[in-house]
């Protein structure tokens, strides 16, 4: 079999997978031999490139980071719907259109909460995604709808031109997941799946997208060229045989069917596995809705019932705080179980103490809670009436409750975090960081041998990597003689890492790697920074105040002492290397665009550097040069309009000689 038809062949498999797992939850192949295929066709389109299709399942691991989003003008508008909130409402709806159709057909779908999108195929094959922006025009989201696996990328069959609509949304366990990840490492909750999953979808690097593992149900065929229906459940019928994932319907003739059909939606909607807000009652036969025709703003011939949150009582208990992987300090509030949209609830997230605040939430307080995106049990507010006398104002504590040390405010945001550079609760971040590339870039600990070295008690600082017993980490699992061997040697050779990433690699608030090696090089060794005071930092070119208070309160903890003197004495160096003594860049800062051939941006930042000069990702009226490679774009652009002198590889290079 020559190239060309294995590709078509794999492609042709895969799809057809994807389709069997994401869409009918009924996979023939175990994941590993999935992968295996998808691995052999990756390998073929990296030999042969030009046979490499913009479809290829390949593609559904993302591709590169986007620069902006194209506007699209939807060949059908995208609609959006009158919402009723009783049945009393639903009723005047069906009476309405009664008037004109007595004889009246209609479809009862779950409305999901997602972000609508259209999905449009020429002669079979997916061109174009669009997000639906006001209906009438929307963003190009072409590549991060490929990484969604229930899209099929090819149709057999298909009209010339077909366009659906779909609503793209985040499996509550997918996004019960990210929570947590994003708890765990002390970054901003998401408030329902509807936010993820448009965060997500309008996310510039798809990558990011196909991380999410969004999903999609498909619930209107806008167009297709050459083929007549006759009624909106046949359309949805033949997309289902498109190999799409249709939203599931029930047609009724009367209204207390249709009445019948959204209380069921309603009572089954905590067993889905994404997040609805009510139901869709559409008139099923097409031509009827075409005489029924729309209004300025909705059509009449369909209506969405929203259902109401539902709201509980019950009585603060107790509050928690939790310590995530960054530091910050989470509070929770554990109340008394309360059956809620389907599950007991026994906590709800307090957020931050600003939250705390503003509720005026205490221990003993009668609060009324409710599932935020029918996902998140959220503190509504306080029944004051209910309080206790003895009822105090509630503050997080002033020292980290996993280590005890200090903890701070962050000077952008309500985010309070422990200040200890040896914390539990933070370890494996620290020491995952610590070990990581522009750190002190310690090759063989990823995340899972990490957890393993804090599991076995083996590490309780990144200090302790440096008195490992080779015996007992060849007895840990994916350990073996060799790869303990490599290991340790990767552990010897960072001790002669420059300064500049051992800073970086202390995780300091505000100090990244361009901060640790101006640091570096300003100080020359780590005992000289130690000794300066926040008067001196801020006579340092980059580092502001903040930044220096942060400084000086990281090396005044006592865990961070600890931690410096362990590393001192396992013989790690604290002296730099780049000390800058040639100063001709000084004050001016450069701005590399474009494809670089006569070196790479590290090595052309690292001189810069060396030279005391600054190499920032934008540009601005501070910008002193900019050096543009082939194909340089926006950046080039900006420059040109701001004045800025620009220069070529080979006149760049001429300033270093």
């Amino acid at each position: 079999m020559n190239p060309r038809e294995e590709i078509e062949q794999l492609t042709k498999q895969l799809e057809r997978h994807n389709y069997l797992y994401y869409v009918m939850d009924s996979p023939e192949i175990a994941d590993y031999e999935y992968d295996q295929m998808l691995r052999r066709l990756e390998t073929l389109e990296a030999e042969h490139p030009e046979l490499a299709s913009p479809l290829s399942p390949t593609r559904r691991v993302g591709g590169a980071a986007l620069p902006q989003f194209e506007k699209v003008e939807h060949a059908v508008p995208l609609e959006s719907l009158q919402d009723v909130f009783s049945m009393e409402e639903l009723a005047e709806f069906d009476q309405r259109v009664r008037e004109s159709m007595p004889q009246v057909e209609y479809t009862v779908e779950p409305k999901v909460d997602g972000l609508s999108v259209a999905l449009e195929y020429v002669d079979g094959k997916f061109v174009r995604g669009a997000t639906r922006g006001d209906g009438l025009v929307g963003e190009d989201v072409t590549e991060n709808l490929k990484t969604i696996r229930s899209i099929p990328m090819t149709l057999e069959d298909a009209p010339q031109r077909l366009i659906v609509r779909g609503e793209v949304f985040m499996p509550k366990s997918v996004f019960e997941a990210l929570n947590a990840k994003r708890e765990e490492e002390g970054e901003n909750l998401f408030a329902n799946p509807r936010n993820a999953a448009a965060g997500s979808l309008r996310q510039l690097d798809p990558k990011i997208a196909a991380q999410r593992q969004l999903d999609i149900l498909v619930f209107n065929l806008q167009l297709a060229d050459g083929i007549t229906f006759t009624s909106h459940s046949e359309t949805l019928d033949y997309l289902r045989e498109k190999r799409f994932k249709v939203i599931p319907y029930t047609c009724c003739q009367t209204e207390k069917e249709v009445e019948t059909a959204v209380r069921a939606v309603d009572e089954g909607r905590y067993g889905l596995n994404y997040d609805i807000d009510g139901a869709v009652v559409k008139v099923n036969d097409l031509s009827q809705r075409q005489t029924l025709g729309s209004t300025a703003k909705f059509p009449r011939w369909a209506a969405a019932y929203k259902y109401p949150p539902e709201i509980k009582e019950t009585v603060v208990e107790e509050i928690l705080v939790q310590v995530g992987r960054t530091g910050v300090l989470t509070p929770k509030a554990v109340v008394r179980p309360v059956r809620l949209a389907g599950t007991t609830v026994t906590n709800a997230t307090l957020h931050n103490q600003d939250f705390i605040t503003a509720k005026d939430v205490r221990i003993g307080d009668t609060v009324r809670i409710r599932k935020a995106g029918e996902i998140i049990p959220e503190i509504l507010e306080v029944v004051k009436e209910k309080r206790p006398a003895d009822a105090v104002p509630y503050l997080l504590p002033e020292s980290c409750p996993v280590c005890g040390s200090p903890v701070e405010r962050d000077e952008d945001g309500a985010a309070i975090r422990c200040t200890g550079a040896e914390c539990p609760a933070q370890l494996v971040r620290t020491i995952s960081h610590f070990v990581s590339r522009d750190a002190m870039d310690i090759d063989g600990l990823g995340s899972a041998i990490v957890e393993q070295l804090i599991q076995q008690g083996m590490v309780h600082s990144p200090a302790d990597l440096y008195y490992l017993d080779p015996e007992q980490v060849e007895a840990m699992d994916r350990m073996g003689k060799q790869s303990t061997a490599n290991l340790m040697a990767a552990i010897e050779k960072s001790k002669e890492n420059d300064l500049s990433r051992l800073l970086f690699a202390f995780g300091i608030r505000q100090v990244g790697a361009k901060a640790g090696k101006v640091l570096a090089s300003t100080f020359g060794s780590l005992d000289r920074l130690m000794e300066a005071d926040e008067a001196a930092l801020t006579e340092v070119r980059d580092i502001g105040a903040i930044t220096a208070e942060s400084i000086v309160r990281w090396f005044a903890n006592p865990q961070s002492r600890h931690m410096i003197e362990r590393l001192r004495e396992a013989g790690v160096n604290f002296t730099s290397k780049a000390v800058v003594v040639d100063q001709r860049f000084s004050g001016m800062t450069f701005v590399l665009t474009g494809a670089l051939t006569l070196f790479t941006r590290d090595a052309a930042t690292e001189k810069i550097e060396s030279f005391g000069g600054k190499a920032s990702g934008s540009v601005s009226k501070k910008t002193t040069y900019v050096v543009a490679g082939e194909n340089a774009g926006s950046k080039l652009r900006k420059a040109n309009e701001l004045g800025i002198p620009v220069l070529t590889e080979e006149e760049f290079l001429k300033m270093l000689e």
